[in-house]
């Protein structure tokens, strides 16, 4: 262990997110190239609150999730306008690594490790559902967001049923709406 770091227990990668100009395309290029899916699309996710480099930010997103071997894959694209921590990197055509995302059992304690380490909280929001996460600021290490949230019983459990779908993966079919 490096001198100074405190050992935040929690922090494996669960996701690889990237920004894209249409989920749907992604998650059917994905699956038919990679072998990856199937993809549960959400479309116009809201947030109850966001806030991003201080300021207000809804920005209402469409996300498809997958399976890729041992780790989800996202796909996501930006409904609204305005800022964001999407478009801090990538304008609405363009596709990329947005973020890697991983779970916590204590989401302050992971904000103040993360803080210490000099990575700044860059967006911070709440789903409509009452999850918390955050973007945490990794651009000028990794050059791209790590995503934090809290571990719990529905977010393992969606993630796991995402997991137990990529069993019976039809790559010629591969899409299926939650809303």
């Amino acid at each position: 262990m490096m001198s100074g770091l405190l050992p935040i227990h929690g922090h494996s990668v669960v996701q690889i997110a990237y920004h894209v100009p249409n989920i749907e395309d992604a998650a059917k290029k994905m699956a038919r190239q990679l072998g990856a899916g199937p993809f549960f699309i959400s479309r116009d996710i809201q947030l109850s609150e966001g806030w991003h480099r201080g300021e207000h930010c809804p920005f209402v997103h469409s996300s498809a999730y997958g399976q890729w071997g041992d780790v989800m894959v996202e796909f996501v694209q930006q409904e609204s306008s305005g800022s964001s921590p999407f478009r801090d990197l990538y304008r609405s055509e363009e596709r990329g690594l947005h973020h890697l995302a991983v779970m916590t059992s204590d989401l302050t304690a992971s904000y103040q490790h993360f803080e210490a380490q000099g990575l700044r909280i860059a967006t911070r929001a709440i789903t409509l559902s009452g999850v918390e996460f955050a973007f945490i600021d990794a651009l000028a290490s990794l050059g791209h967001f790590i995503e934090i949230y809290e571990s719990s019983d529905q977010l393992l459990g969606f993630y796991q049923m995402v997991k137990d779908a990529a069993k019976t993966l039809n790559v010629d079919d591969p899409i299926q709406y939650l809303n």
